[in-house]
């Protein structure tokens, strides 16, 4: 959940270099920062807090060494503490460590390092494997082979540098379930978490895969296996430019992100032939099962929606930590459909090698070379660009959109593809009612509990809008399908509370199995739960048509769409004033929407 970087320069010095990575890094943890720089010896400056905070003590510019290593932390072992921020030490300040992972017998191997003499200052499971290090190199081995050694005695996840005084023109990294990338540039070597850091120096990058090492010296990079055997990698261009990873003038990524929704949208409809191609390797499957966490989870649960109403195959959305409940129950003629923005995400890699067992597995990622796209059978990659807000905002749309190409492909649909290439532009309209969508935020922005209500494809757009509400304004909301309000929900209503009503145009009834006389006008019914709430004093913020006045009447707030966007396709578009909503609370409310507290963007622990 950490981040980590690493550079070896030809020239210069690697501190202020290292600062910079590791801010573009602060999304993958902002509970502390650390950067150990090696000259004559190491020297280690680090501090609890956010970078910013430690910027204002600290002139880093002033510490020596072309050779460092740089740290963010999410903390898994031990609080937030000065101590306990990486990069950690050795008994004798000879051998520096950053870590990202869990190491699960860091107490077995802490203990036996006690009994041999070795002091810890830490309450962290990363310091073990500094001293681990050094136990080999106190037998007489040198760096590299005590890492290997050492790397061989943990269990658990990690991606990690290290540096040596005794060595002090190298640098090794090594990785397992947790991603590092090795890139090279005009001013040197680096290492990362994540292609953000380095961006602005190399765009050369190689993705270490599990159980792989790199040594980097002045002679160049080789990549080996933990027994030693050399491994032949080419380096892969890297097309994102830095400026993808600023702010481009927004006060913050998330707006910033909200606002490329359109673009990366028609970016990622352009994959759309690539897809029609994993269909046809993929074959005839009778059966789907979409696994995620969080707001991937939502965008799986659009699919479940799609694909059992239009395409009428049997398909489940399984919570990725749930997977293996289910795991007995996928075969040959199964396609289980992974999605995870970074392709690191622990409980989704966890149940993809589940499943790879038993069934076929595609992978829905946004970030190339990661794990997922290397364990699952087929990829689909969206185009977001890369994500550095925490909340998830223009990922989920490009997951959308490619769960949606999916079933076009699948299903041989080529309307849904007419339906798709008109929502960017669509977006781009909502995204001008912003000041009005502000106006309402600061109407409700100090309302303790919101709820979200919705039926059929507005379900899963309801609990996303209120993981938004909860993840960035830390205000209590809930997501609930509308039907559900009278057993129970509705329990919660008093004057005063706002409830988010969203009900698109109806469902068309020729694209069910069910007839005319059997079905239920879900748009008919949530329009009676607002009635219902609205009679015990909710506040009723609606997501509706332009032309549905019987909706309109009755609510407080009304935002409106084009009502030739039908309930099928308005997942792509409802989201967008619901992100928009929450940010402009968050940011009233003067928190930070892009560090929400105790979240880190990519979770790699179980």
């Amino acid at each position: 959940m950490c981040g980590i970087a690493a550079c070896m320069l030809k020239n210069g010095k690697a501190a202020p270099i290292l600062l910079g990575c590791v801010k573009r890094l602060e999304y993958r943890g902002y509970d502390s920062v650390g950067i150990a720089t090696l000259d004559s010896s190491i020297i280690v400056e680090k501090d609890k807090g956010k970078i910013k905070d430690f910027e204002k003590y600290l002139d880093l510019s002033k510490l020596p060494g072309r050779i460092g290593l740089g740290h963010v932390r999410w903390a898994t072992h031990g609080p937030p503490t000065k101590e306990n921020a990486h990069p950690h030490l050795d008994c004798e300040g000879k051998i520096a460590v950053v870590h990202n992972g869990i190491i699960s017998n860091y107490e077995e191997l802490k203990d036996e390092l006690k009994s041999e003499g070795h002091k810890f200052t830490s309450e962290t499971d990363t310091e073990v494997i500094a001293h681990l290090i050094e136990k080999y190199k106190n037998d007489g081995h040198d760096l590299e082979e005590a890492v290997k050694r050492a790397l061989k005695r943990l269990k658990g996840s990690y991606a990690m540098a290290v540096i040596s005084s005794d060595e002090p023109d190298k640098i090794i990294g090594a990785r397992k379930e947790n991603p590092l990338i090795v890139a090279k540039g005009d001013s040197g070597y680096f290492l990362a978490s994540d292609i953000p850091a380095i961006l602005e120096h190399a765009r050369n990058v190689i993705f270490l895969e599990d159980n792989e090492m790199v040594i980097i010296d002045d002679t160049g990079h080789q990549i080996k296996d933990l027994e030693g055997k050399i491994k032949k990698k080419e380096f892969e261009y890297v097309e994102w430019t830095l400026e993808m990873a600023e702010k481009g003038g927004y006060k913050h990524f998330m707006l910033k992100e909200i606002y490329e929704q359109p673009q990366v949208l028609r970016d990622t409809l352009r994959e759309f032939k690539t897809i029609q191609k994993v269909v046809d390797e993929i074959g005839e499957i009778k059966r789907i099962c979409f696994v995620a966490c969080g707001t991937s989870y939502h965008a799986a649960l659009v699919g479940k929606y799609l694909f059992e109403s239009i395409l009428h195959i049997p398909t489940d959305a399984i919570i990725a930590s749930e997977f293996q409940y289910t795991a007995n129950t996928l075969d040959e003629e199964t396609l289980a459909i992974f999605i995870t923005q970074s392709g690191e995400t622990a409980d989704t890699l966890n149940a993809l090698k589940a499943a790879n067992k038993n069934s076929k597995t595609l992978a829905i990622v946004n970030v190339i070379g990661s794990t997922a796209t290397r364990e699952a059978d087929h990829v689909i990659y969206t185009r977001a660009g890369p994500e550095i807000a925490v909340a998830a905002t223009k990922t989920y749309i490009c997951q959308l959109a490619c769960i949606y190409m999916l079933a076009a492909a699948i299903g041989k649909k080529p309307e849904i593809m007419e339906d798709l290439k008109k929502v960017p532009e669509e977006i781009e309209k909502i995204l001008r009612e912003d000041n009005f969508i502000k106006e309402i935020a600061k109407t409700y922005k100090d309302k303790p509990d919101f709820l979200f209500i919705g039926r059929g494809f507005s379900y899963p757009t309801a609990l996303e809008g209120a993981l938004k509400l909860k993840e960035i304004t830390y205000i209590h909301a809930e997501g609930y399908a509308s039907g559900e309000l009278k057993h129970g929900p509705i329990a919660l209503i008093e004057d005063g509370v706002p409830v988010v009503a969203i009900a698109p145009p109806p469902f068309p009834l020729e694209t069910t199995k069910i007839e005319e006389d059997e079905f239920h006008d879900s748009h008919s019914l949530t329009l009676g739960n607002i009635e219902e709430v609205k009679s015990r004093g909710a506040k009723v913020i609606g997501l509706g048509a332009e032309d549905d006045e019987e909706f309109k009447k009755n609510t407080s707030a009304y935002i409106s769409f084009n009502p030739s966007i039908r309930e099928e396709i308005s997942p792509l578009l409802y989201i967008i004033p619901l992100q928009l909503l929450a940010y402009h609370i968050s940011v009233m409310k003067k928190e930070d929407p892009d560090h929400p507290r105790n979240l880190a963007k990519c979770v790699t622990v179980d």
